[in-house]
């Protein structure tokens, strides 16, 4: 059996390159159900349960509908989730490139964005490595990256590894937080609260005491600063050392005639 993202001969398979054509509805259909909703049910259901829980036949269920006709409209659970991937792309706000806004502010826009969509979304993060990402809204937003990139003097060569580095660098952040905050709902507490007990745990361990010092130096556990005001802080902090590097790499090229 071919893995998701695969066709027979191991040839990309993606439900953006199947060239399905318009569909027409059966006369026996549900009254009401089309593609859109099908996939803002899904996106709704893995939001809430996650990956692991969601099927085609809880779907139907949320729709009240038979999973039959809901195959009427994907051939495949793969062709709907990409769909679903696309659709929350959607949410995230391209820059306005005509307004004379600096190509560093366009940048940490889009970056933000990508983070707050992660976040939003966690099932995301796992899907981006397994499905081809080539949906129109998802272009629509890597274009964006492309052009925004292309303001900035960078020449196109080193422009791509420096996207790369940046939405790599959100893709691991956004992971990473994603995992906490789900592992402190489960648990039923807040960030603050799993903080405060990894800090507790801590206070008294010799072991931990450089990791303490530093900690404490860098500002980790400021007075009345919570946990997400100091990942955000941080965020913010490495985007812009990400900013600063292109800016050096762009001005080194200059200087070298390269």
């Amino acid at each position: 059996m071919a893995a998701a993202g695969e066709g027979a001969g191991g040839r990309p398979k993606s439900v953006w390159l199947a060239g399905r054509g318009p569909l027409k509805r059966k006369a026996d259909q549900p009254d009401g159900l089309d593609l859109d909703k099908i996939v803002g049910a899904t996106v709704r259901l893995l939001d809430a349960d996650g990956l692991a829980k969601f099927s085609m036949r809880r779907l139907a269920a949320e729709l009240g509908v038979t999973a039959m006709s809901v195959y009427w409209y994907v051939d495949t659970k793969d062709d709907l989730l990409e769909l679903a991937m696309d659709a929350v792309a959607g949410e995230m706000r391209l820059p306005d490139e005509d307004g004379g806004t600096d190509w560093r502010d366009q940048l940490r826009a889009l970056a933000t964005a990508y983070r707050d969509m992660l976040l939003r979304h966690p099932w995301v993060a796992r899907l981006l490595g397994e499905y081809l990402n080539i949906g129109p809204r998802s272009l629509a937003f890597s274009n964006a990256t492309l052009r925004v990139m292309g303001a900035s003097g960078l020449d196109p060569v080193r422009a791509s590894g420096a996207l790369a580095t940046v939405f790599h660098f959100v893709y691991g952040f956004a992971t990473i937080r994603a995992l906490h905050e789900a592992r402190c709902r489960t648990a039923g507490i807040s960030l603050d609260a799993y903080f405060a007990q990894v800090s507790a745990a801590m206070a008294d361990r010799p072991e931990y005491a450089e990791t303490r010092e530093l900690s404490a130096r860098a500002g980790y556990a400021r007075q009345g600063h919570g946990v997400v005001e100091m990942l955000d802080r941080e965020f913010t902090l490495a985007l812009d050392l990400q900013i600063a590097g292109i800016e050096t790499l762009r001005d080194r090229g200059r200087g070298t005639g390269s």
